[in-house]
Order: C-alpha cells, then structure tokens, then sequence
C-alpha cells in the first residue's frame, strides 16, 4: 500500500494517464503508437514502466491488442477525470487571460432542442456572454458515454432509465407530456372536441416500437376502439415528423416540450386528445463524480426557469 500511495503521489504524471486513455479507446499498441506520435516500443516500454511502479498488471495482452482488467478500468476512469479536470483549469486560465468566463458541454436530446435548449441559451447568454457553450445532441446511448467520461456537463432530456443512472444525479423539469399534433393548416387544426376514431382516416407518424412513447400511443389508441394506422412512418426525428406533418395531413406525436415551441411559431396545432402520462420525465443529469462548475450551475437555472414558463 505504501509503495502504491508513494508511486501515485511522486511519480504519476499526466502522460501516463494520456497513455492510459489513449490504450484504453484503440486498444491497440500500434494505434495508440501512432496516435501519439511514438513508437510502438516507446508505448510498451512506458506500459510496462507503468505496471511495475503500480505493482500491478493493468492490461491483457491478447491477438488482437490490449484489454484492461479490473485494475486497468478503475485507474483509466479516474485518468479520464483527472484529465478533464486539467482540461477544464486550462480552459478557465485562458479565459481569465482573455476576459471570457469559462465553458460547459451540454448533451441534449432532439426532444429538447427545438424550445427548451435554444430558451435557456439566451437566457443564459444575458448574464453570462462570453462564456463558452457547446452543445452536443444525440440519442441517450451516445450521451450518457460522454457524461460518464466527463467531457459532458450535463445531459438534458428524457431521464434515463434508473438501472442505467446510478452513478448520475437527476432533476425533473418537465412531467414530458406527450401530445398529438398536426400542421397548422391541418382539417382539425381548429377543431375543439375530437373523437379517436376520427384519426384513423389519416396518416401517422409514430414512435419506433420498442421506443418509450410507443407503448402509452398504443394503448390509447386500444382503449379507444382504434387499431393501429395502416400507413405511417416511424421515427423519433423532431425534424423529420415536423417536416413530414408540414408537408401531409399525418398526425404525429411529440413531447409537449417540443411541441410547444413548433406551436408558438405557427408550425403545427395540438389535438385535443389525451395520451397516458409517459414513463420517464424530461430533466437534467450529471456525474455525481464531477463537481459542477458555477458556469453549468447557472445554465440548470436556466433550464429550470424555462421549463417552468413552458408549463403555463
């Protein structure tokens, strides 16, 4: 235990956990050789370095390259931080140098983005200008990676599942209604009182199966005496079902969230018809292992303000 403490502390330097990192996302000596601008000698030579300060074997080698063990994934997802932590102190003194005040990485998902998200980029912008923001959007299996690597703030969107959200920290925004809608020029744009068989002479635009909203639109449409439309599309698209319901008479689905920002600028209507409350509300999460800078502190009370003009 000492002689681990006393290697860490005097003799673990920033290019070990590059090396670290760097093995652990090409897996390939070779790769890894090349992506550093070394020889493939000088990253075994390091490696092995490495492993013998340790005490400890950190990688398998196999065939088709390295693979870390249990020791290996441990001290990578700690270099991971440690790295961005670096990187964020790197960031931050070169905004002081150059007047600006800081930067996050927000993840969003195409339920949020059209309203939520450019809302509470404006807001944010009015009493922080020249804070960087970036914003990355994609599907939850592609964000909630890059939060847990640290190189996300935040994600915003529909929470995720809580058997995939343990090692995260959440806050509901949003219930995430889910609401039926129609281009504005729509025959029930303007329509008051609706039956559910009414819908069934038009085309759709549905969740994917499998897709949280799929199931909740099913069984509404089962309660009701429908059955399911004969001609659709799926996709969870917000671009693609408001261009489609722009361009037909389809009726479509989205979260209120996103609905209310298309409806605000005169694009699409919402039916009146109630759909089942969905199972996952819309929110914000972040790693309970990364402290929160003052800078996405400021953006959730952005969020949080904006969401809450949304539901009046």
């Amino acid at each position: 235990m000492a002689r681990l403490d006393w290697y860490i502390r005097a003799n673990l330097k920033p290019r070990h956990l590059q090396l670290l990192v760097a093995l652990d996302d090409l897996r390939h000596v070779g790769r890894v050789a090349s992506s550093l601008h070394v020889s493939q000698p000088a990253v075994s030579l390091a490696l092995g370095e490495l492993e013998k300060g340790l005490g400890m074997k950190l990688f398998e080698r196999t065939p088709r390259g390295v693979v870390p063990n249990s020791y290996g994934e441990c001290l990578i997802r700690h270099a991971r931080i440690v790295l961005t932590t670096l990187g964020d102190a790197r960031d931050e003194l070169h905004a002081l140098q150059t007047g600006a005040s800081g930067k996050i990485a927000v993840g969003a998902l195409p339920a949020v983005t059209p309203g939520l998200i450019p809302q509470a980029l404006l807001l944010f912008k009015r009493s922080s200008p020249n804070t960087r923001v970036v914003v990355h959007e994609g599907p939850m299996d592609t964000l909630l990676p890059e939060l847990r690597r640290n190189s996300l703030d935040m994600v915003v969107g529909r929470l995720a599942h809580p058997d995939l959200s343990g090692d995260l920290q959440e806050e509901t925004l949003d219930e995430g209604e889910v609401v039926l809608v129609v281009a504005q020029g729509h025959a029930f744009a303007k329509k008051k009182r609706i039956r559910w068989k009414d819908l069934s002479a038009f085309p759709w635009v549905l969740p994917p199966v499998g897709s949280l909203q799929r199931e909740p639109l099913e069984s509404a449409l089962q309660q009701n005496g429908c059955e399911l439309p004969a001609n659709f599309i799926e996709t969870l698209s917000v671009h693609v079902i408001t261009g489609y319901l722009q361009s037909s008479d389809a009726i479509g689905s989205l979260s209120r969230v996103a609905a209310s920002h298309y409806i605000g600028i005169g694009v699409l209507a919402q039916l009146p018809l109630a759909l089942p409350d969905p199972r996952r509300p819309i929110g914000i999460m972040w790693s309970r292992h990364k402290p929160v800078s003052p800078a996405a502190d400021t953006f959730k009370a952005c969020l949080r303000e904006v969401a809450k003009g949304l539901k009046h």
